[in-house]
C-alpha cells in the first residue's frame, strides 16, 4: 500500500483527499469532532508539502440531493479553527463537483484546504451502478493530480468518492488509514495476551461475524449492552422487557455452548420500568429481571469484574457500549470499562462509533487510550475477516 511520500514531490499539485468528517451535528452545532481532529495530521502533512488540498467527504444520509441539514458548512468552519494555528487557510465549496467547486479549485493557491460540500448530495457516490460512480469519480478525478484515501470510516464502501476515484488518479493511504490498519492487524495477527474483546451495543446480529471470528483468537469475550439480553434468554432467564433477537437465540445458545469460560456474562443488570432518563432504576441478579422491567446497564458488580477483566489484560478491543450511557443513572458499566481501558499495561482500542461517543462524553481524554478508531463499521468489517474495498483498490497499481 502506497504511501504519501511515494507520491513524490507534491508541491503544487491537486491533491483530493477522501476524508471522513462524519460528525454529530445538531442545529449547525458540531457534538463530537474527533474526526475532523483525526483528519488533521495528513492534511497539515499535505499543506505544509505545498500540495493545493481538496477534500471529499460525506456527512450523514441526505439521500442523493442537498439538504440544509446535512451541510458540510459547519465542518469547514471547525477544520478552519483547527487548522488556523498552522496558519493554513481553509476553504468551502458550495457544490460537489459542479461550478463552484472547479472555481474554488482554480483559485486554490499552494498550502491552502478546500473541502467540497457532502458528497453524498449528489446520487451516484452510493449508487450500485459502476458506470452512474464511475462519472462521478471521473469529475471528482478531474479536480485532482492525485488522491489521498484517508476516510477510514468509508473504506468498507465501494462508493465513487472512496473506491473509483483512486482508481483514476495516483493513489496513496493516508496517515490516519495508515494508522488504523496498523493496529487492527496488531489485533487479528499476533495479539498480545492475554487478549480481551468486549462487546455491547444493542444487538447480537450486528456482531455475529465478530463473534465468530474472534472466539477462537481472544481469551476472554465480555458481552454486555443491549445484546446481553440475548444471551442472558438463551440461558433460559427472564429478560422482562429488554432488547432481545428471537431469531438468535439458536445461535447464541452455540456459542455459549461452544466457548465454554471464554463469553463473560454479566451477574447483574440495572433495570427501569421505562427507557426513559428519570425512570427509577434497581439493580437485580442478572437471572431475575423482572418481567415489567428492561436492562439498561450492566450491574455495578459486573462493572467491576468486567474492569478487572480488561486491566490485566494485554490486548483489548472494545466496540459498543455497556448500557444506556447518554443517560447518567445507566452510564456506570460503560465507565467502568472505560476507566479500565487506560489501565490496559499494553494495547487499549476503543472500536468507533458510540463507543468513541462515549468514552468523550464521560469525559475521557483520546490519549488515555492506545488508540480510538475512527471508523466503528470498517473496525468490526476487517475483524470479519472481509475484504474491504477501500483497502483493496489502495494496493492496485
Amino acid at each position: 500500500m502506497k504511501t504519501i511520500e511515494d507520491l513524490g514531490d507534491l508541491a503544487g499539485q491537486r491533491v483530493l483527499v477522501r476524508s471522513d468528517l462524519n460528525v454529530p451535528i445538531k442545529d449547525e452545532v458540531i457534538g463530537d469532532d474527533g474526526r475532523i481532529r483525526a483528519s488533521l495530521p495528513t492534511l497539515v502533512k499535505l499543506a505544509k508539502a505545498g500540495a493545493k488540498v481538496i477534500v471529499t467527504a460525506h456527512l450523514g444520509r441526505p439521500k442523493g440531493e442537498p439538504n440544509p441539514k446535512y451541510t458540510l458548512a459547519p465542518v469547514a468552519k471547525r477544520l478552519g479553527e483547527l487548522l488556523q494555528p498552522e496558519g493554513i487557510t481553509v476553504r468551502f465549496a458550495s457544490d460537489v463537483t459542479g461550478d463552484a467547486a472547479q472555481t474554488a479549485v482554480q483559485d486554490l493557491d499552494e498550502g491552502e484546504v478546500l473541502l467540497l460540500e457532502n458528497v453524498r448530495y449528489d446520487p451516484r457516490e452510493e449508487s450500485k451502478d459502476e458506470a452512474e460512480r464511475g462519472a462521478l469519480a471521473d469529475e471528482l478525478a478531474a479536480l485532482a493530480d492525485v488522491f489521498v484515501s484517508d476516510g477510514f470510516g468509508v473504506v468498507h464502501r465501494k462508493q465513487a468518492s472512496v473506491y473509483d476515484v483512486a482508481r483514476k488518479l495516483p493513489h496513496a493511504a493516508g496517515g490516519l488509514v495508515l494508522a488504523e490498519v496498523d493496529v487492527l492487524k496488531k489485533l487479528t495477527e499476533d495479539p498480545a495476551r492475554p487478549y480481551v474483546v468486549v462487546l455491547g451495543g444493542a444487538k447480537v446480529s450486528d456482531k455475529l461475524a465478530v463473534i465468530d471470528n474472534l472466539i477462537a483468537k481472544a481469551d476472554k469475550l465480555l458481552i454486555g449492552g443491549g445484546m446481553v439480553f440475548t444471551f442472558l434468554k438463551a440461558q433460559g432467564h427472564e429478560v422482562g422487557k429488554s432488547l432481545l433477537e428471537d431469531d438468535q437465540l439458536d445461535v447464541v445458545r452455540g456459542y455459549l455452548e461452544d466457548a465454554g469460560d471464554k463469553i463473560v456474562l454479566p451477574t447483574d443488570i440495572v433495570v427501569a420500568p421505562e427507557f426513559k432518563a428519570d425512570s427509577p432504576a434497581t439493580v437485580v441478579a442478572a437471572d431475575a429481571i423482572p418481567a415489567d422491567q428492561l436492562g439498561l446497564d450492566i450491574g455495578p458488580e459486573s462493572g467491576k469484574a468486567f474492569a478487572a477483566e480488561v486491566a490485566a489484560a494485554r490486548t483489548v478491543f472494545w466496540n459498543g457500549p455497556m448500557g444506556v450511557f447518554e443517560m447518567a443513572a445507566f452510564a456506570g458499566g460503560t465507565k467502568a470499562v472505560a476507566q479500565a481501558l487506560t489501565e490496559v499495561d499494553g494495547l487499549s482500542v476503543v472500536g468507533g462509533g458510540d463507543s468513541a461517543a462515549a468514552v468523550r462524553q464521560l469525559g475521557f481524554a483520546d490519549d488515555a487510550f492506545g488508540h480510538i478508531s475512527t471508523g466503528g463499521g470498517a473496525s468490526l468489517e476487517y475483524l470479519e475477516g472481509k475484504e474491504l474495498p477501500g483497502l483493496a483498490v489502495l494496493e492496485e497499481d
